[in-house]
This record gives structure tokens, sequence and C-alpha cells, in this order.
């Protein structure tokens, strides 16, 4: 994996991108490096993702509380200060809420 550089993030700086899950609402604010995604994502209230994802992901919770569903069934409630780690292809899983929720999502090819 290449080097990052020293720097700071300003999200307020970083545009807003939607993407609707099967219902609700995920808003992404994206900073893409080599080999390194770090988003700051939020999710609407009632909101389900769209797909099962394989990818894999460090998702610390900001503010609020999801439901990290595997596609086995299990379920997982992560609520604000804790975080859940997951390698790509090792299980299949979504986001469900209640209310909104804020997180922080780091991904890249150190997960593979």
């Amino acid at each position: 994996m290449p080097l990052v550089p020293f720097q700071n993030i300003d999200w307020s700086l970083i545009a807003k991108t939607e993407h609707s899950g099967e219902t609700g609402t995920a808003y992404w604010q994206t900073l893409q490096l080599e080999g390194l995604r770090i988003r700051k994502v939020t999710y609407s209230e009632n909101y389900i993702a769209d797909h099962w994802c394989q990818k894999g992901h460090i998702v610390h919770c900001l503010e609020g509380e999801l439901i990290s569903e595997l596609e086995t069934g299990e379920k997982f409630k992560l609520s604000k200060g804790m975080t859940y780690v997951v390698s790509d292809n090792a299980s299949s899983h979504r986001s469900i809420t209640t209310n909104r929720v804020e997180l922080l999502i780091i991904d890249g090819d150190f997960l593979k």
C-alpha cells in the first residue's frame, strides 16, 4: 500500500453524494486515495441497504445506532462509539436504521 502523507480532512469541504437504499437514503462524503477510501456516511431514518455488501470495511459509529444484518440472518447492533471490522468476501452484510446514523467508514486494499 502506498504511503499516505499527513493531511487533515475538513468534512465541511467535501461534497455529499446521495445513494438511495431499498428504503431511505445514504449521504456519502468521500476521500479517495490510492488503495484507500475514507467516507463519512449518514443514513437517514428507516434506511435499509438495497444490496448485500461483500466489501470489507472498518465502520465506526459517530452518532446514532444501526443494525448490521448478515445474510445468514444474524444481526448486530452498532451504536455511538462502537466499531466493526470485516474483510472483503468474509460475509454478506447490510445496514438497517430506525433513526438517523452517522458513520466513519474506511475500506481499501488492506482488507483483501
